[in-house]
């Protein structure tokens, strides 16, 4: 997983950043569209809002999935 330009890999490291994020920061989540772009790959673009610098951004979550599961997750402006 890609988040922030740090890449967490393993249980244990995502768990860190769900922990963190969850934490770090108060902010509401909107889904503004989703799409699938071929087999196995899917984009969901989200607005957040919240206290975090800048208070506002627009955030792509690009997922690939292997035997219906997240094999790859790019989270980026």
């Amino acid at each position: 997983m890609i988040d922030d330009g740090n890449t967490y890999e393993g249980t244990q490291a995502i768990e860190g950043w769900l922990n963190r994020s969850a934490t770090e920061f108060t902010y509401t989540i909107h889904l503004a569209g989703a799409q699938q772009t071929d087999a196995t790959h899917y984009i969901a673009a989200h607005h957040l809002e919240g206290n975090f610098p800048g208070g506002a951004i627009d955030l792509r979550y690009q997922f690939t999935l292997r035997d219906s599961l997240i094999e790859r997750l790019v989270i980026a402006p």
